[in-house]
């Protein structure tokens, strides 16, 4: 599967699928992200840290662009 392609059904995305889906660089993306950590959710990519790793839950990300849940 391409990276620009993700099942719908997926529930968490890895932030390089998250900056695919976005159309921003894998490094804008762990901004938006660190960002995020660093302002208890107020702006940025939303995301959870699982151990040493990143995922982006779909619905957040679905939320942050106005999409229907």
């Amino acid at each position: 599967m391409p990276a620009t392609e993700t099942d719908a059904s997926t529930e968490v995305l890895t932030i390089d699928e998250a900056a695919a889906i976005l159309r921003i660089s894998r490094n804008a993306a762990y901004a938006a992200a660190r960002q995020w950590r660093v302002t208890g959710g107020r702006t940025g990519l939303p995301c959870i840290e699982i151990g040493r790793t990143l995922r982006v839950p779909r619905a957040d990300l679905d939320r942050l662009l106005g999409r229907p849940a």
